[in-house]
């Protein structure tokens, strides 16, 4: 029997994020769309929230792997570590962000770590401004957003030592469409 799917989205805003995650979730069959949008609380409390959050985010992942549901996720714990580390919180999240990455290679899934960027700063701008977006942690520049990435891409480049965690790099500056196709065929979405 073929295991279910757990496809993790990550990257800085304005990559496409959501809009792949929707489109893999109405592609295949028995999936569920989680979209955590992290907290405010940037100070050292803040901390003992992520940490019960993504507590029970694990926990609900471990007692689904005994259905075969496959699981989409716009943003994990992944990028409160890259907010953590690029100075928007006052805490460290590193401790937690490994002990999250050794229970997600446990899991009885087939992981697969999207890291979509896009490379360029005006494009980051162009598709923020574009949607009137604004971030929580600052106010929105193609250079925060170039931060963001370069720190995705660490994440990604960690990740790429769990034997159960299937990472690839995305680049989204083409349409919607066009990444949605090559994302199936990295994943083995059939039609």
């Amino acid at each position: 029997m073929e295991k279910s799917k757990l496809i993790i989205v990550e990257g800085p805003q304005g990559t496409g994020k959501s809009t792949l995650a929707n489109e893999l979730r109405s592609t295949m069959a028995s999936t569920y769309l989680h979209s955590p949008s992290g907290h405010k609380d940037k100070t050292k409390k803040g901390l003992q929230l992520s940490i019960e959050m993504y507590n029970i985010e694990m926990e609900y992942l471990r007692m689904w792997q005994r259905i075969s549901m496959n699981h989409v996720y716009d943003r994990i714990f992944t990028s409160e570590e890259v907010y953590a580390r690029l100075g928007f919180k006052e805490y460290s999240f590193t401790d937690e962000y490994k002990r999250y990455c050794e229970e997600l290679n446990r899991l009885a899934y087939d992981i697969y770590y999207l890291n979509l960027y896009l490379g360029d700063p005006k494009l980051y701008e162009q598709r923020l401004n574009n949607r009137g977006e604004h971030h929580q942690y600052q106010a929105f520049s193609g250079e925060s957003s170039m931060r963001q990435e370069e720190m995705y891409g660490i994440i990604a480049n960690e990740l790429k030592q769990y034997d159960n965690i299937n990472v690839f790099d995305i680049k989204t500056d083409i349409s919607p469409i066009v990444t949605l196709d090559e994302v199936r065929k990295l994943i083995r979405i059939k039609e």
